[in-house]
């Protein structure tokens, strides 16, 4: 029988042992020609976690550095939107190979100021201290988990919880799903499938996990939206619906904007 897609956390869990895409981000630039082959540089450091407390969440600390047309960096410009963070943390979008040289040059002088002779891309997103002019992570659940450990966004009646402790175990399961799944290099059998569920679901709900919009949410508009085509979505109009609705929230016309 054809492999079909599930949303229960265990049916999604399940599909841990295949590979999915990198955690980290978009390479935005390769080591230097020559260089010996380098080894995984991920640097998973934490705001407001860690037996020594980590980096201490401060506004206006911190620099993100983003890439042009990357899921990842646009699902981290979204959330900035919907946390209310726009204005105290600096983001700086890195363009095409070429361009924003300054930039780049900035963001090298991070990972070395990190990594003693550090010979690696330059992955982003990254997040960075702009005290020590270090990375701080470039693992991308970690930076949307730790902004909402940034003054303001804690215990905020007024903000998102994108992330209640709850629901955190199925909303990293449900990113797994959508990256092997949901993407435009999975299989037309498994896309249809996941599309299927995706589309009932929203039948009862009016988000991912109810009536709450959650970091889920982020992850699953980014999907559908980096689908392509608008003939992908026709014949499921509750997607539609959905992509529609959260597209006209400021957070991520604004995410759209500046990507």
């Amino acid at each position: 029988m054809p492999e079909t897609a599930s949303l229960s956390p265990t049916a999604v869990a399940s599909h841990h042992r295949a590979p999915a895409s990198p955690a980290t981000g978009a390479f935005v630039a390769a080591p230097p020609r020559g260089a010996a082959p380098s080894r995984e540089h991920r640097i998973r450091s934490r705001i407001g976690a860690g037996p020594a407390g980590g980096f201490y969440p401060a506004p206006h600390r911190y620099q993100l550095y983003l890439s042009e047309r990357c899921p990842r960096s646009l699902r981290i410009s979204i959330t900035l939107g919907l946390l209310g963070l726009r204005d105290s943390v600096t983001t700086t979008l890195l363009a095409g190979p070429s361009g924003t040289p300054a930039a780049r040059a900035a963001l090298r002088a991070a990972y070395e100021a990190t990594w003693h002779h550090y010979d690696g891309p330059l992955t982003a997103p990254a997040l960075c201290d702009r005290w020590s002019g270090r990375v701080v992570s470039n693992h991308t659940p970690d930076i949307l988990r730790d902004l909402g450990e940034l003054p303001g966004c804690r215990d905020d009646d007024g903000l998102p919880r994108l992330h209640p402790p709850s629901l955190a175990a199925d909303i990293d399961a449900f990113r797994v799903f959508l990256d092997r799944n949901l993407t435009t290099v999975a299989g037309p059998t498994a896309r249809s499938a996941a599309l299927d569920s995706l589309d009932h679901r929203l039948g009862s709900y009016e988000h991912v996990w109810g009536d709450e919009l959650t970091a889920a949410d982020v992850d699953l508009w980014v999907a559908l939206t980096g689908l392509g085509t608008e003939g992908v979505l026709s014949p499921y109009g509750r997607l539609r619906d959905y992509v529609g609705r959260l597209g006209a929230h400021p957070a991520f016309r604004e995410a759209v904007r500046r990507a």
